[in-house]
């Protein structure tokens, strides 16, 4: 019975005069999103709503679906419209609607109605009152309940008359594009691929790098984080997966290096590729999944230490977040089973027994001078043997 969505936004609601920005952007998300869904859609958007109208039969169940992903939308309403054919007629539809959406009519309701046409005869309060009458008259069993009522029947007056009385919760946030770009540290874990969901929902594009150590590490790990950075671009677009080769500078730190200050050392080699391709890509900033505490390479020391080798800002929005508060959201977002998936990456394979927990950054920059007479070469080889991956929802290429 529906042929539209009606779709709410939060945050956008409060910008101000560049706010039509942030609702073409809302709008391309969702083109997007349904681009691949069963049925063609038109995505409009008409004094502060924006609207989905299915042009063709479609899958409901999939389309909800895939808007429940768009970031930016905080409720999703199928929405039934009529024509204008007088004030008889629209009673007849909103009690047809109540009558299909709601056989079980021992429910309280309330009218909300919006008269966005100001030609419509009859003022929004009048219409909550006659449209009330009407259902009362026609459905014995309901009551009118203005405080808290089962049904909040909604009724649009536009060029053409909107029904709706069910919101779908949305992920909220703001649309993928509108707030920069940042390249995404990415690891077979459960924390990454929750940190770059977190950073997308805020509006940032992303780009990833996952750094590789074969023959440590398997091809099937490294398989595992391109079906995660799948699975985290339902929500933001295509991902530009970036596969460096790290087993030489692995194995030139483990050589070189004390093996209590080996977490830290890698890590910080980590930072400066990532943020040489970060460069490279107009990204604004790096993205983590650290947690304060998490591990010993997530102490304060330890990030403060790692912080160090960065100009561009780091960002953590799982820093103050305990592990099980990560696998929630892992598991809402469905990267958790893959994530646990039994192949190790690069960070486990040259773990100290005792790693330095309080790392001295003078200590480490000392440390760290051992490696100068080919570490630089061996970065420069590790960023030109880049393995570039664009990852989609639809696949990898």
């Amino acid at each position: 019975m529906y042929k539209a969505f009606l779709i709410k936004y939060a945050e956008i609601g409060v910008k101000g005069k560049n706010r039509y920005l942030f609702e073409d952007a809302l709008v391309a998300q969702i083109k997007y999103a349904l681009k691949k869904c069963e049925g063609e859609f038109l995505v409009h958007k008409t004094q502060g709503r924006i609207y989905v109208d299915a042009l063709t039969e479609f899958d409901y169940d999939e389309a909800v679906a895939r808007l429940k992903r768009v970031f930016g939308i905080s409720g999703i309403c199928p929405v039934v419209y009529v024509e204008d054919e007088g004030f008889e007629k629209l009673c007849e539809d909103v009690i047809a609607y109540i009558g299909k959406v709601y056989p079980d009519q021992n429910r309280t309701f309330k009218v909300i109605s919006r008269r966005a046409r100001k030609n419509y005869p009859k003022e929004s309060m009048e219409l909550n009152a006659d449209l009330g009458e009407a259902i009362l008259n026609a459905c014995p069993d309901m009551r009118v309940d203005v405080h808290n009522p089962d049904i909040m029947l909604h009724v649009e007056i536009r060029e053409k008359i909107y029904i709706y009385s069910e919101i779908i919760p949305g992920p909220g946030g703001m649309p993928v594009g509108t707030g920069g770009k940042a390249m995404l540290l990415l690891s077979g874990g459960i924390d990454s691929p929750v940190a770059g969901y977190m950073i997308a929902k805020r509006g940032v594009k992303l780009d990833a790098v996952y750094f590789h150590a074969p023959p440590y590490t398997s091809e099937r790990a490294k398989q595992k984080v391109v079906d995660l950075a799948r699975i985290v671009s339902r929500y933001t677009g295509p991902i530009y997966l970036h596969v460096i080769n790290f087993t030489d500078i692995q194995l030139y730190i483990y050589e070189k290096c004390p093996h209590d200050e080996l977490t830290i050392i890698m890590r910080r080699y980590m930072m400066r590729i990532a943020e040489t391709l970060a460069k490279q890509t107009e990204c604004l900033g790096l993205v983590t999944g650290e947690s304060i505490g998490q591990v010993a390479s997530q102490t304060m020391h330890s990030l403060a230490a790692t912080n160090e080798v960065c100009e561009l800002p780091v960002y953590r929005p799982l820093i103050g977040f305990d592990k099980q508060e990560i696998v929630q959201v892992s598991e809402k977002i469905d990267t958790y089973e893959t994530s646990i998936l039994p192949f190790e990456d690069c960070c486990t394979i040259f773990v100290a027994k005792h790693p330095v927990t309080k790392p001295n950054l003078k200590v480490i920059r000392r440390h760290e001078e051992n490696l100068n007479e080919k570490i630089e070469e061996l970065v420069q080889t590790a960023l030109d043997t880049d393995e570039l991956i664009i990852v989609s929802d639809s696949g990898s290429v």
